[in-house]
């Protein structure tokens, strides 16, 4: 099946060679010349993955995101200018799942696309047959091959990095995991991020559970090594 990609940028010259080159690589593209408009189509139609630039008129990126991650959880790229880094460490702060700077090439753009749908086809794991097994830790349940999480039987909607970094705790309760681990079970060799950024999507992720069940209390802090979901 044919993934599809939501383009928002407000230079036409982007929106038109990049829909270009993926709608050749056999991806469906949907293309947004400003926030504003974005949001409306992204809640109504939401795509398998979304790419933002940060710098835009009437919405820029970061208010973009911030206002999706209320209701949609699909992946999304964030584009960058050279003098934007602290913007793309906000941005994965607030759940974007990856950046790429401008300018770029259509190669590195098209791997890390391809990165971000595979982790979040595969949850991560190699092989067709992981991805397929559930994790049940007590209340917990993990699907990756659906990317669904459920906490006492509600569901709780993660973005692709909470997820990773939320299964690789689960998979090992009672184990620690320090930030540099987490980092390469989200993000691989391929991004760096500091880890701030780790924290972040740890309290964004116990701040998801506690909305569902305001008691929850299964990912604890070791500070200064890392973190580690609790035995059941």
């Amino acid at each position: 099946m044919r993934k599809n990609i939501a383009l928002v940028d407000d230079d036409r010259n982007i929106l038109t060679s990049v829909s270009m080159l993926l709608e050749a690589e056999g991806f469906q593209v949907k293309t947004y010349s400003d926030g504003a408009s974005a949001l409306e189509g992204l809640n109504q139609s939401p795509p398998d993955l979304a790419i933002l630039d940060i710098k835009m008129p009437r919405m820029d990126g970061m208010e973009l995101l911030n206002r999706i991650r209320k209701t949609q959880q699909f992946p999304v790229i964030f584009l960058t200018s050279k003098d934007e880094e602290i913007d793309e460490v906000l941005g994965l702060r607030m759940g974007a799942d990856d950046f790429i700077r401008k300018p770029f090439s259509q190669r590195l753009l098209l791997e890390r696309i391809r990165a971000v749908l595979r982790r979040g086809d595969t949850g991560g794991t190699k092989g067709e047959g992981a991805a397929a097994e559930r994790i049940v830790r007590g209340e917990l349940i993990l699907d990756p091959s659906r990317h669904q999480c459920t906490w006492k039987g509600k569901e709780v909607h993660l973005t692709v990095t909470e997820f990773l970094l939320l299964k690789s705790l689960a998979e090992r309760p009672g184990h620690v995991k320090n930030r540099d681990q987490l980092m390469d079970a989200a993000y691989g060799e391929t991004i760096y991020v500091d880890d701030r950024t780790i924290d972040s999507h740890i309290k964004r992720v116990r701040r998801k559970f506690r909305e569902v069940d305001g008691e929850f209390e299964q990912i604890e802090t070791l500070y200064g090594i890392g973190y580690r979901y609790r035995d059941a």
